[in-house]
Order: structure tokens, then sequence, then C-alpha cells
């Protein structure tokens, strides 16, 4: 139960009217902060009154909001540029990343579509050729969308014929998409558009004539990127007509929270809807037979029980990955003629390793795991017998494995902490893997070292950790540790290459990655044990894996920074209030803040699978005793921080950093600096220009280097 009982504040009184004001070894004189007027809202649930003195910042279109945010940036670009090793930062950053990337090809029709970026690109382009050897042709080029490269577009999905190719445009990284439908030989689009798409796929029917999709409602113009998603809608779009025009092909009055993904089986037989409510992974899967006039929808799996992934099927035999009975995954067959539970049939049964990703290529089963974190990859016949392991280049991440049933290859990428994205070719029929792109970087991967090793939690949870850095590393407590976390929303964290974490690493730092509860990497029994009233194990097991890089002397808590985004944000966020010695810099991004009012914004509500809901008596208790923004404590020393967000974030609205960090820069008492860092034309992260990751990413460097007394030269 939740009531409000006080609103008030001369917000007009706010620009610069006053300054927080603490000292800084960097700027000189005081590093000033912009002030922030509290306003005297409180909210009272179940009789807890709740003080929100910024809450007049989730309005992201008030003059007010629009001036403090201008004010922050300007102390905090001002604070960074007086970080002498910021430019050495930015040019290595800028070298390293300088090289050719070159994405998985799928094929269409006889040709094939993938994307490469020649180092310095803000977007990839996307190319098409008719063979891996011939010379491709410029398909669709973003970077031509734009000057400053803040327009993005989605992998374009070409038809069954590949004469067309549908993509999704994005601007300023919204997560608001409109859909165009580009002719592949002539490389113009087709006059129709398709707007107010959100987390929507694209289907193309197996004749080629339109597409299925997943849409909104158009919102007004001042609401879209913070008003509530609800009521998606599963339409098909006819090639050719106006968006206006489009057929309906599913939608639940009923079900306001429902979301629908819509895929056509390789047979073209089958439109698949599978339901989702929010970021659950407990799913709904409906069928029509698109070969039958006015086939009705058939509800197949309806109970929310568990989670199903439509793998494929052989007629009406269907395949699915699923958790049910089967935390760590498995797969299953169900007869849409039988469909009783009591005749669905175990095609590959669980195993220790967690089965991630499941797909019919090449007329086999092709199941990939994560085992400890590590990628695993097998092939199994369609009567589920095992024919082989794949055999992978080495202890890291694979990825891919896409393709058609007919066909006999496959691709797929290897990566590492220390070893650049490359792409394989594998022929499925004779086993044979082959190097197709292996990118050319500037530094010596042989230089480097990674391990994994065992942190004991707070409960006695043991989780694993990966650990990179140089070669020689000596242990004695006092090197410069990076800790990133994420732990939520059943995703798994493993090794991948970043060229930010490289250059951290050659100006001697250590970067460490521990799999916290909440994550995907021991199945829905480690995701639900870091979720609702189990979320504090989620900080729990992050300040353990800190704990343990000072107790085993990688480091101290004066040179140990921690850094998340998104739900990694919350962690970080979580983490700082909790245990603020025990870290020497925290970076905290798009964090979601404030733990009781994010399902009122945009897509929010769908989080409450993870975090339960401020409307619950017991999910409040605990989400009040650790949400960030409400557990900031006046008086407080915290460590050297740098939020950072983005104005056209719609994911996690930027009002949960703009608020956490005006509290912040209230509550905190000390010299260590507490900056907001607020990117414009930007949003949650999906499609930044490179030039944006850049500069965001060497000024969170800056900003660790400074405050570590790091010494930074040329490599």
């Amino acid at each position: 139960m939740l009531t409000r009982h006080s609103i008030a504040g001369a917000l007009s009184i706010l620009l610069l009217a006053g300054c927080h004001t603490y000292q800084s070894s960097v700027n000189k004189p005081s590093l000033k902060y912009p002030a922030a007027v509290r306003t005297n809202v409180v909210d009272t649930y179940f009789g807890t009154s709740v003080p929100d003195p910024y809450r007049w910042l989730e309005d992201d279109n008030s003059a007010e909001t629009k001036a403090w945010v201008e004010a922050q940036n300007a102390v905090t670009f001002g604070y960074l540029s007086g970080i002498p090793a910021r430019g050495v930062i930015k040019d290595r950053m800028t070298r390293l990343m300088n090289y050719e990337r070159t994405g998985l090809p799928y094929k269409r029709g006889g040709r094939y579509f993938y994307s490469r970026n020649n180092g310095l690109q803000n977007q990839d382009v996307w190319f098409t050729a008719p063979s891996l050897d011939a010379e491709p042709t410029v398909l669709l080029d973003p970077n031509a969308l734009s000057g400053d490269g803040t327009v993005s577009v989605s992998a374009p999905t070409p038809s069954e014929d590949g004469r067309l190719a549908a993509y999704q445009i994005s601007a300023s990284g919204s997560d608001w998409k409109e859909i165009r439908i580009r002719d592949v030989a002539t490389g113009k689009d087709l006059p129709e558009r398709v707007q107010w798409v959100k987390f929507s796929g694209i289907a193309w029917k197996k004749d080629g004539s339109g597409f299925f999709y997943s849409r909104y409602d158009a919102p007004k113009e001042s609401e879209k990127l913070t008003r509530l998603n609800e009521f998606q809608k599963l339409y098909f779009h006819k090639i050719g007509t106006d968006q206006s025009q489009d057929e309906l092909a599913y939608e639940r009055k009923d079900h306001p929270r429902w979301g629908f993904g819509g895929s056509v089986t390789d047979d073209g037989r089958y439109l698949i809807i599978t339901i989702n409510e929010g970021t659950d992974p407990k799913n709904r899967v409906f069928y029509k037979d698109l070969t039958v006039a006015g086939a009705a929808v058939v509800e197949l799996l309806t109970d929310f029980d568990a989670s199903y992934d439509f793998v494929g099927n052989d007629g009406p035999v269907f395949w699915f990955r699923t958790d049910l009975q089967a935390p760590r995954g498995r797969l299953i067959a169900i007869d849409t003629r039988r469909p009783a539970r009591g005749d669905w049939k175990e095609v590959v049964g669980q195993t220790e390793a967690t089965l991630t990703q499941a797909g019919v290529v090449g007329e086999r089963l092709v199941l990939e795991y994560l085992k400890d974190a590590r990628s695993q990859v097998k092939l199994h016949r369609l009567d589920g017998s095992l024919e082989r392991e794949v055999t992978l280049p080495g202890i890291g991440s694979a990825s891919g494995f896409g393709g058609k049933r007919e066909e006999s290859e496959t691709f797929y990428s290897f990566t590492g902490y220390t070893t650049p994205g490359r792409v394989y070719r594998h022929d499925l029929a004779t086993g044979e893997t082959k190097l197709w792109r292996e990118p050319k970087v500037d530094f010596n991967p042989d230089a480097f070292e990674t391990k994994q090793v065992w942190v004991t939690s707070k409960d006695g949870t043991k989780l694993p950790m990966f650990v990179t850095h140089k070669k020689g590393l000596k242990l004695d407590g006092n090197n410069p540790v990076l800790l990133y976390g994420y732990g939520g929303f059943n995703i798994s964290l493993t090794p991948a290459f970043s060229v930010g974490n490289l250059v951290w690493m050659e100006m001697g730092g250590v970067y460490a990655v521990p799999n916290l509860r909440g994550g995907g990497e021991y199945g829905e029994e480690w995701h639900q044990a870091g979720t609702k009233l189990r979320k504090q194990n989620v900080f729990d097991d992050f300040i353990a894996s800190a704990e343990w890089l000072v107790r085993n002397g990688y480091t101290n808590p004066k040179r140990l920074a921690i850094q998340g985004g998104s739900n990694g944000g919350l962690l970080v966020g979580a983490c700082m209030t909790q245990r603020p010695e025990l870290y020497g810099a925290c970076l905290p991004a798009v964090g979601v803040m404030d733990m009781l009012r994010f399902h009122k914004f945009t897509i929010g509500w769908a989080w409450k699978s993870d975090y339960g809901s401020s409307e619950d008596a017991a999910e409040f208790k605990a989400l009040h005793a650790y949400s960030p923004y409400h557990n900031l404590k006046p008086g407080v020393s915290y460590p050297p921080t740098m939020v950072t967000t983005a104005d056209h974030d719609d994911r996690v609205v930027p009002a949960h950093s703009f608020k956490f960090a005006a509290r912040l820069q209230e509550s905190h008492r000390g010299s260590n600096p507490v900056l907001i860092r607020i990117e414009t034309k930007a949003g949650h992260g999906a499609g930044k220009p490179t030039a944006k990751v850049i500069e965001e990413r060497s000024d969170q460097l800056a900003f660790l280097v400074h405050h570590f007394g790091m010494k930074v030269g040329q490599n």
C-alpha cells in the first residue's frame, strides 16, 4: 500500500542558487557541485515514511533538470580535463580500437551477409557477397545516416530468397526502432516505414510477401522516453503497403504486460508466438498454421511454469530448450498432435554444464553449454544421441552456430579477455573448422594471463572469478584492480575482449570478473538465488570477491575499483553504500538506483521478476534495505565516484542516476570527488558510436588512474 502525503518545493530557485563545495586535488580552487534543491516529497510504504527529495529530477523535460544536467557536466568535464593522463589514455584507446572487426556471416538466397568495421567507424557497415571469397558489396552503411554516428541499425534480416532485407534503425541509442526494407540488388530502400517498434524481431514469411514484428501504440512526443511500455502487439507487414494496413496477428487486451515475439519455422509452415511477461524467463508459447487460411492461434504452453525456447521442428513435432524439471536445461520434443505433458519426449537430458542455446543446423542439434562460465559446444543427432563435441580454440566464449536445417556449415566467434573475436567456419558434415577472419590488434597477447579462482561468499556459497593481468604480477597488495560485475536477469558473464580493459591491464591494472548469483552461469537455481528477497546474495558475492582480492595480495581497498552497468550499476551503488571503506573508486553506469520507483518508467515494470516490487510488503522491506538512492547516509566519506548515464536512455531512465548523484553530493563528506557524467545523444548502450565509446571509457580509466596514482606512459 502506497500513499503520497507531501509534495512541495520552489524549483524555480534551483539554477545555481548555491553550491556544495569540497576540496579537489585536480581542480583548483575547490571543486563545486551545482546546487540541487531538496523538496519535501515523502511516500509512505506500509507504514514507513520514505523521503524522495530529488523527485523533480524525474522530469527530464523540465528547464530545471536540463540546467542541472548542463551544470553537472560542466563540473565533471572540467575535472576530467585536469587529469594529465587522460590524453595519453585516449590516444592508446584510439590506436588499439583501430582494427578491423568482422561479424558472423549468415546466408539467405545463396548470398552471404555480414558486418565489418574498418576500425574507427562509428557504426559497423553491412555487406553482402555471393561467396565467402568474393569481394563484398556494401548493403547498408549506417555512418551515412548521421554526421556524428548516433544513428545505428540492427543486423539486416533478409527474406528467404535474399532479395529484400529488413532492418531496424535507432536514433541516439533509444530502444524505439523504425523498420526499413532494402532491395539487396539496388541498395535502395522501399518507400514504406514501420514505426514505434520496440523489443522486436523480424520474421519473414517463407514466400517473402512480408514479415511479422512487434510494436506498441505511438506515445506522445513528450512521453516517448519515459512512458510505461504496455499492450505490445504482434503485426504482419505486407511488402508494398502502408503500415496502417498491417494485419494484427495477435494481441491480448486482458494482459497489458505480455510481450510477443514472432518467428517462422524453417519449413515456413508455422508462426511461433513466444509470450513473456517482463524479464521473467518463464514464458508461454502459442502457434499458428500459416498454410491454413484463417487458422486460429493454438495455445500450446500456457502455464508460465518454466522457460521454453523454441529450437526447431520436424513437421508437427516441436523441439524446445527448457528448464522444466531441469534447472541447467534440457531438450524436449512436443508432438502438437498429442500435446499432453504425458506425451512429451526428452531428447537430450540435463548435464552438469548449463545448456544456454540450442539450434537445428545441418540436420543436427547444435547445443551450446557453459561449464564454470566457459563455452562447450556439442553436436547431437536428431534422435538426441551425441555425435561429437566441437573442439574450441581454447578457454573462452564461443557464440553463433546459426543456420538453416538444410545447410552444412555454421559460423561462430571465439573470444577471451586477451583474444579479440575470431570468426570460424565449421563444416557440420566433416567436423572441419577453419579460421575465416582474425583481427590484428596492436598488442602482445602472450604478455598477459587469465586464471580462474574460487571465492567463498558470506553464506558459504562458492563462485568462480576470472582474474586477468600482465604475466609476472607481484602479489604485494598494491596492484590497481578493477572488479566488474552484473549478477542478474539470468545473464552470464563469460570471457570477452575489450580494448578498454586491455588498456587498463597494459597500465599495470588487474581485471577481475566474478560470476555472481542472479546470473545464468549455473542455470535457473543460480539465477533465482540472486532475485527478490535473495538479492542481497548478489551484493554479498561481489563484496566477498573484493575481499578475496585484498586477502590474497592482489590489492588493497585504496586501489580497488568496482564497475558495472545497468543491473551492474545497481550492484555498484548497493555495494558502495554498504561497504564504502572497501573501495578506492566506484564507476556505476546507467544503474537502477531507485528501487522503489523503477517500475513506473518505460519497461521498468518488467524487472519485477528479478527485483520484486515496493507494492509488496516483504519485497518493499528488502528493496528499501539496499536501494542505493535511499541508503546514502549523510556525513559518510564515499569513495571517488563517477556515475555515468545518457540523456536518451529509455531502458533505465537517467532519473535513476540523476537522483543518486544529487543525493550522493549532498550526503558525501571529504575530499573525494563524486561526479556524474551525462552523455548526450546516447542511450542505454546499444548502438553507441565508436567515438563516444572511446571518450567515455578513456574518461573512466583516467578517473581511476588519477585516484590510484598510476604512472601512465606510451606502450
